[in-house]
């Protein structure tokens, strides 16, 4: 079996690539400069090259404050790239599964996971692209597509809330930490695990098709998580101090509540990721490891 990874430069293609090959899979991975998935040629192209079984689509466009602002761009990234994706697996009688967002909700929700079946209301320019995006696959591709939405990624590689603690650490005495805004804290290694399941198992289960949610399970806020991540490396947690998200005002809002329910995943005989706290306790070592080099 054949993969391709879109945005395989990123921090979930990275680990998608990393994890298809640990598993002995045929795998090509393209950054945006061998594939920009909005120009159709470059697709049928890459397509015909390439002749893949399963794509992986992690290209997107997730600049969430820029979005508000530059709406058009983010919605050829985010809705007509896939959707062009999504009408060349039909063509060739491939497989896709699509990564989204939990920006996709309005976050208003509490203490209720979003189940994968819920309205989704984007209150925001990334929100609403990333939604066209989902709707252009299952529209295009209904019998053999698979949108996995995820939340909070933290990984080795690139930027994340977690790596940006671990370096203040370093350098400030305390924190201000927002606690008024609540997650999944999710390791990407542990959502390219899922993509591989899911890609694999759409080929023979026909509940792999539609939505799922691959997030860890548990809930923090982000003054929780950075907490966790001070204790887990020896650190005084105390130098993180609770502030509201209004103490730094952007021009998107972030969701409130953004916990996602996962359901599907044990319909279809699969795990869902771990629990946020055993997930970063193994991550961790690696982040640091790659901070170091």
């Amino acid at each position: 079996m054949r993969w391709l990874v879109t945005g395989a430069a990123g921090m979930l293609g990275l680990d998608t690539v990393a994890e298809l090959l640990r598993r002995g899979a045929q795998v090509t991975g393209l950054d945006r400069a061998a594939l920009e998935i909005t120009e159709p040629d470059a697709v049928r192209r890459v397509f015909d090259e390439h002749r893949p079984d399963v794509v992986v689509n992690c290209a997107a466009y997730t600049a969430v404050d820029d979005a508000e602002t530059d709406e058009a761009r983010a919605l050829r990234i985010n809705g007509d790239g896939p959707r062009l994706l999504a009408r060349a697996c039909a063509e060739r009688g491939a497989r896709l599964v699509h990564v989204s967002t939990d920006y996709v909700f309005d976050g208003e929700a509490r203490g209720t996971p979003y189940p994968e079946n819920h309205p989704p209301a984007p209150r925001t320019a990334y929100g609403r692209t990333k939604l066209a995006g989902e709707r252009a696959v299952l529209e295009e591709l209904p019998g053999a597509a698979a949108v996995v939405r995820t939340a909070w990624l933290y990984g080795a590689h690139g930027r994340s809330f977690v790596r940006t603690m671990l370096e203040l650490e370093a350098r400030r005495d305390s924190l201000d930490v927002v606690d008024d805004q609540r997650g999944q804290p999710t390791w990407s290694a542990d959502v390219a695990a899922r993509i591989a399941d899911l890609g694999t198992a759409l080929g023979r289960n026909e509940g792999a098709r539609g939505i799922f949610h691959a997030t860890s399970s548990g809930e923090a806020s982000w003054y929780e998580l950075a907490r966790e991540v001070f204790l887990l490396i020896g650190a005084d947690p105390a130098r993180v101090r609770p502030t509201s998200s209004a103490a730094f005002p952007r021009p998107a809002p972030r969701p409130a509540y953004s916990a996602l329910g996962h359901a599907r995943w044990r319909e279809i005989g699969l795990q869902p990721p771990r629990n946020w706290r055993s997930a970063l306790h193994e991550a961790l070592p690696h982040i640091r490891k790659e901070m170091s080099q």
